[in-house]
Parts: C-alpha cells; sequence; structure tokens
C-alpha cells in the first residue's frame, strides 16, 4: 500500500512538472509597460564675467549677474549610470586633492550648478576665434596683436585647447568685441554658452578701451585683460589669491603657476555635473 501511494506522488510530481514546462513553452509572459525614456533638451548655460582694470590693487571687479543654467529633466539623476557616479566620485576627490596648488575646488563651490565647463576635442580641432578692429576711442590696432599675444602664453602653458584666431566672423567659436568703457567696475566681459554636458559650444568677449576711471588703456595693459579673459574663455572661473591673474581684482600682470596647474588639470577631468 505504501508503495503504490509513493508511486502515485512521484506521477502527480511529474505531471505538474510537465505542464509547468508546456506552459512555460506555449503561453508567454505578461510584458510590463516601460515609460517612455525621458528626453534631455539641449541645455545651454550662460555666464558673464568681468576682468578687472589691471590698475592700481583697489580697482575692482564686479561680476554680472549671472543667468542660470537650464536644469536637467526631472528624475535625470536617477538615469546616472554607477560608473559616471564613480567618475565624478573621483573627479571630487581629485578636485579636494588639489586644493592649495589649483583653486578648482573654489570654482566648483561657487558655481550654481556644480559642475566643470569646457571645451571638448580641441586640441586637434582648433577653437574658432575672431578678432575685429574697431572705431572705439583709442582703440590702436596693437590691440588686436596683444590678445594674440595672451591665447600664446595660454597655449604655451600647456593647456590642450588650440585657438584659431583667424578665423572670421561667420565661422567664429568665440567673438571679440569693443566698447570704449563698462559703466561699473570691469574692462572686460565673457558670456559663455555651454550645452547639458558641460561643452563649451560659443562664447562673446567684449574688451574696453579705458577703464572705469576713465584711463586710456595700454598694450599690455589690454594684454593683460585679455590672460584674464581667456582664461574664463578656456572654462575657468576667479581665484581668491592675487598673485593669480584669475584673481577678481586682477593684480598680476602674468600667468602664475596656480593658473596654469588649474588649467591643465581642469582639461584633465570630464566636464558635467560632479553631484
Amino acid at each position: 500500500m505504501a508503495d503504490r501511494r509513493i508511486s502515485t506522488l512521484i506521477g502527480v510530481v511529474i505531471a505538474l512538472l510537465v505542464c509547468a514546462v508546456l506552459w512555460d513553452a506555449f503561453i508567454p509572459p505578461p510584458r510590463r509597460s516601460r515609460p517612455p525614456a525621458a528626453h534631455a533638451p539641449d541645455s545651454v548655460g550662460q555666464r558673464a564675467v568681468a576682468a578687472p582694470a589691471p590698475g592700481p590693487p583697489d580697482t575692482a571687479a564686479v561680476a554680472a549677474p549671472a543667468r542660470p543654467p537650464a536644469q536637467p529633466p526631472t528624475g535625470g539623476a536617477a538615469q546616472v549610470s554607477y560608473i559616471d557616479l564613480l567618475a565624478r566620485a573621483e573627479s571630487r576627490r581629485r578636485i579636494r586633492a588639489s586644493a592649495g596648488y589649483t583653486y578648482l575646488d573654489q570654482i566648483v563651490a561657487e558655481s550654481s550648478d556644480s559642475a566643470l565647463h569646457r571645451w571638448d576635442d580641441r586640441a586637434s580641432r582648433p577653437v574658432r576665434v575672431y578678432l575685429p578692429g574697431s572705431t572705439a576711442a583709442n582703440f590702436h590696432p596693437e590691440f588686436v596683436d596683444a590678445i594674440r599675444s595672451g591665447f600664446q602664453q595660454w597655449q604655451d602653458a600647456g593647456v590642450p585647447v588650440r585657438f584659431d584666431v583667424g578665423a572670421d566672423s561667420a565661422d567664429a567659436d568665440v567673438r571679440f568685441q569693443w566698447k570704449v568703457q563698462f559703466d561699473i567696475e570691469r574692462t572686460g566681459q565673457t558670456d559663455l554658452a555651454w550645452d547639458q554636458d558641460g561643452h563649451i559650444l560659443s562664447g562673446v568677449v567684449t574688451m574696453a578701451t579705458f577703464d572705469p576711471k576713465g584711463r586710456a588703456l595700454s598694450v599690455d595693459d589690454v594684454r593683460v585683460v585679455a590672460l584674464h579673459e581667456i582664461g574664463h574663455v578656456l572654462g575657468l572661473d576667479h581665484s581668491s589669491d592675487s598673485t593669480d591673474i584669475m584673481f577678481a581684482r586682477t593684480q598680476v600682470r602674468e600667468l602664475s603657476a596656480r593658473d596654469i596647474r588649474t588649467a591643465q588639470m581642469l582639461y584633465h577631468l570630464a566636464s558635467g555635473s560632479l553631484r
């Protein structure tokens, strides 16, 4: 009797297994509806930054209000891959470790989007720069050469960005323009646009020919202002150290070692959010 019961149970189990196999083979599982993938629109950030007059130490540079960059789509953070999160964490670690010999930590801390902004792949594809003349009062043709010198100094510093300073206005990525004087304490201004990944797309640099106190700028003054503004074009913001060319109230006339190390490190890290 016991053997018969065991045989019956084995037969039932085998029958159930056969039914399960046939069910999986011929009846597909119900499909779960997937939400549509979020489409990230092209987001553009823009900022206005001021270069100070290269005059006495008390000459202030006041930054213009910056337009906040476009916000990423809702839920975008949840779509960041684990690999990207690890890369961002490593970038944050390297930036913290560089405090003191670069000022990249200050740039990130004071940014409105906690992101790095820089040109992408421009060592082999130069950034095209339009350098026009002007009829503004006190403009001298040598001012254009002074700006070219500023670009060359940054290139000689080893920053992996190349510039074509002979571009025309129709094809330029960065355009310079001139005005006699700013209404507030500045002698230059840079406006940049970048995409949602932090890649700089274009820029406009406005240069004055007189400082805010009405003093006519010399050729070397323009070179110093250009050094500061080109730092912004590269993606740098202000330093808190008065020995750096990117100090908000420029008091030096050449790039510092920290200016160079900060720009070099910026281009060794991925652009975009560090959150």
